[in-house]
Parts: structure tokens; sequence; C-alpha cells
């Protein structure tokens, strides 16, 4: 065999290889621009469906929290069965795969038991209703307007506007206060007496001065008694009732009627100690 045969031999043999995997190549591209296409349209297909089962359900006045939970639920559910579905396209054994993804899962919710406790604690959450979107409690050992109920976490908005999630788990875990569950709160405030001032007339007319704050209710009553004593006089506790919505307001504004009903006609509070000193007889 001349050196010429031996050439175009190889050649034919690279052509060969070159055609086969110029075929496999092509035939690789399009299923990869086929799993992106459906991974583009089914997440479309997916969003468009997640929002139409909301709607329905806000249509039937579905509770904002169990619409967001619903939602999120369906989106994981349905993004699983779509990977699922785009790998066997592949050809990828899925019932394989399914052995493999609880396999894995296992792993998984062995190391990371505290996930699926925050999972557990959500759906608990969603049926035992402690507290729901738009509300306004303390949990977690964070206070602040409750905007979204997950899988995992809830997000709480602080006061001082810092959006701070917190695991389910640790919010079922732990006492719950829902500030936004009763119609009304107590606005809780102390005031300061000299032990030389007329408490009964202090009283009178805190009550009288609290009660004509704006959003204050008329019932339950103001409540001003005396709370405690210590070394300057007697401290009263001021009490007035307001709407969830008016606390703030009505806490700053009964400080300020405090300080300008006792700043005038009561004496100052000052702190008194009495001192004896002694002295021996040969001093």
């Amino acid at each position: 065999m001349d050196d010429t045969t031996i050439v175009n031999v190889g050649t034919e043999k690279i052509n060969a290889l070159w055609a086969t995997v110029s075929q496999y190549a092509f035939a690789f591209g399009i299923k990869i621009l086929a799993a992106i296409a459906f991974w583009v349209i089914g997440r479309w297909l997916i969003g468009f469906a997640v929002g139409m089962v909301q709607k329905s359900l806000e249509r039937q006045k579905v509770d904002p929290t169990v619409l967001r939970y619903v939602g999120s639920f369906i989106t994981v559910t349905l993004n699983v069965l779509l990977v699922v579905g785009i790998l066997g396209f592949f050809g990828i054994q899925t019932t394989s795969l399914a052995a493999l993804i609880a396999a894995v899962g296992l792993a998984i919710g062995m190391a990371w038991s505290g996930l699926l406790a925050n999972l557990a604690a959500g759906g608990f959450i969603i049926v035992l209703r402690p507290f729901k979107v738009g509300d306004f409690i303390c949990a977690g050992g964070v206070t602040g307007t409750v905007k979204e109920i997950g899988l995992f976490t809830t997000a709480i908005n602080t006061p001082d506007n810092v959006l701070t999630m917190v695991g389910n788990n640790k919010i079922f875990g732990d006492n719950i206060q829902n500030f936004t569950h009763n119609p009304f709160r107590r606005v809780e405030l102390k005031a300061q007496l000299s032990g030389a001032a007329d408490y009964q007339a202090a009283i009178a007319l805190l009550k009288q001065r609290v009660a004509a704050i704006p959003n204050v209710l008329g019932e339950p009553p103001v409540d001003v008694e005396i709370l405690e004593f210590n070394l300057v006089g007697p401290v009263l506790a001021v009490r007035p009732y307001c709407h969830n919505d008016h606390y703030w307001q009505v806490y700053f504004d009964t400080n300020k009627v405090i300080k300008d009903a006792l700043g005038a006609d009561f004496p100052a509070p000052m702190p008194a100690q009495t001192v004896i000193v002694q002295q021996s007889a040969g001093a």
C-alpha cells in the first residue's frame, strides 16, 4: 500500500467521523434548542396557569394568605414536572430519575431537616390561621406587618421599613402576638407625680384631657389610676383605648397631653433623699 492509498483511507475515515459527529451534534443542538423553547414556553404557561388559579380564588374571596401559599405550591410542583418532562425529551429514564430524586431528597431531608420543618410549619400556619397577610404581629423575635407567608419563610416588614424573612418553624414554635386580630388595643403610658401633688386632681384632669384626643375610644373609657410608688412620688398608669390603625398617633398625643396637663398646675417631680449625718461627741 503506497502513501497515496494510506492518505486516501485516512481522509475517508476522518470524513466519516466528521459526518457522524456533525449528525449527532446537529441532532443534539436541535434537542438543546427544543429544550430551551420548552422551558421558556413551559415557564410562561406555568405563570399563566398560576395567575388563572389565583384570579379564580380571588373572585371567590379567598384570603390573600391562602392565595400566595397555593400559588407557591403550584409553581414549585409544575416546575418539577416541567424539568422531568424536558429530561424525558432527552431520553433520560424518568423512573430512574424519580428514584434518584427520592434518594437525593431523603439525603437532603436528613441534612436539611430544618427546611422540611419550615415547610410543615408553613402548612400549619395556613390551616390554623394564627395570622394572615396584612396583620401586625410579633413572632419569632420580629415585630412588623406580614407581607407574605411562603412555603419555608414568612416575610415581615418591620416598623422601620426593614423586610425580614423568618423561618416558619421558628414562628410556629414560639409565642405569636397578633395586634390586628382584635378591633382595638390599649395604649400603656405612665405619668410621674410629685409626692406633694394632688393625685386625685391629676387623675381627673388626665382622664378629661386624654379622652379629648382624636381617635381615643369612648368605650372602654380612658383608665388613669395609681400604678406604683417610688422615691419621687406616685406613678400614674395612663391607658387610653384606640383602633389599631391609630395606635401610634394616640400614643404620641397622649404623651404630649401628659406633659402639657401636668406641667403648669402640679409641682415638678424631683427625686428626694434624706441624708442623716451623725457626729461623735468628741468631734
